[in-house]
């Protein structure tokens, strides 16, 4: 009888890739609140018959209890030292019932969720809906890593199958009840201490986001740098070498300088001189080699870079 192994990926663009190559192909789709791709294969030495399906980014969000709702009675305050709830982010998704499901009668859990801080908390909330626990001899959790989903990576984590990190989870469990807590009790905090200063500020609800406002505030620093900013002439010497028909461009370290009669003074100096000796010559060998993929932060660069950010 095949071992029956679940197969998770972070959103089902990721998880069809991983079926496509595991597969060669030759799998099945069924609908449910994410797509189901079956197929059949070895695992451990072993058959297996495989389903591999996907969340849609994080199943559980953080918030707090119902008696802590009500902003004219709870002190923004209290809410640093107030409890925090879980539950399902979006019910109408299913995604716990649905993992759940899956999970019956399954030996092994493999999680394909993204390789950083929020894909491995994902992965305990995961392992939390089928309700797969390591108990017993041998492993039955087990995390792949993997940097893309091209044929070669896929095989290459199912061969290097690690176990998920649960202080990495820890940590983002940690950063979410900060930022639920720091945000909520500064919202209401300000909205309160605005309300009716200002006339034309719709005060109903002035958001604060740990994170978001401090990015918004370096947003509008380098906004402001590159309105403000004037520009300043400058000059630079850019002397040349003809040899043997060979033209050669010489940096000059100092690179520019912002007075124009000092960049004269310069001219004259090379000018009037007009004699070079070479006092040394050295060559080496460069093996350029392909470029790499980009990552989300490479790809960002790129166009940034092309505008002249």
């Amino acid at each position: 009888m095949a071992t029956k192994v679940l197969m998770v990926a972070e959103k089902p663009s990721i998880a069809l890739p991983i079926a496509t190559a595991l597969s060669g192909g030759r799998f099945s789709t069924r609908r449910g609140s994410t797509d189901v791709h079956e197929f059949d294969g070895k695992f451990l030495s072993s058959n297996a018959h495989y389903k591999v399906t996907s969340v849609i980014g994080h199943v559980f969000s953080m918030d707090f209890p119902s008696s802590y709702q009500n902003w004219e009675v709870t002190d923004p305050f209290d809410l640093f030292e107030a409890p925090v709830l879980k539950s399902e982010s979006n019910p109408k998704a299913h995604i716990r019932r649905h993992l759940h499901h899956e999970a019956q009668g399954c030996t092994y859990l493999v999680l394909w969720l993204d390789c950083d801080r929020e894909g491995e908390n994902i992965c305990y909330e995961v392992i939390e809906c089928t309700g797969i626990r390591e108990t017993g001899p041998g492993r039955r959790i087990y995390r792949a890593k993997f940097s893309s989903v091209t044929e070669k990576d896929i095989f290459n984590a199912m061969e290097n199958l690690i176990q998920p990190n649960q202080d990495e989870a820890l940590a983002v469990d940690a950063r979410q009840e900060i930022d639920l807590k720091v945000g909520v009790a500064f919202t209401r905090f300000q909205t309160r201490y605005f309300q009716g200063k200002y006339g034309n500020l719709d005060s109903r609800v002035i958001s604060y986001g740990p994170c978001q406002t401090p990015t918004l505030g370096f947003c509008v620093q380098r906004f402001m740098q590159i309105t403000t900013f004037k520009p300043e002439k400058f000059w630079s010497i850019n002397p040349y070498i003809i040899k043997d028909g060979y033209e050669l461009l010489l940096d000059w370290e100092r690179n520019k300088v912002f007075d124009f009669d000092i960049a004269v003074m310069f001219q004259k100096l090379v000018a009037n001189d007009g004699n070079l000796k070479v006092i040394d010559i050295s060559t080496k060998e460069e093996c350029k080699p392909r470029p790499c993929g980009l990552n989300t932060v490479g790809m960002l660069k790129v166009p940034a870079s092309a505008c002249g950010y």
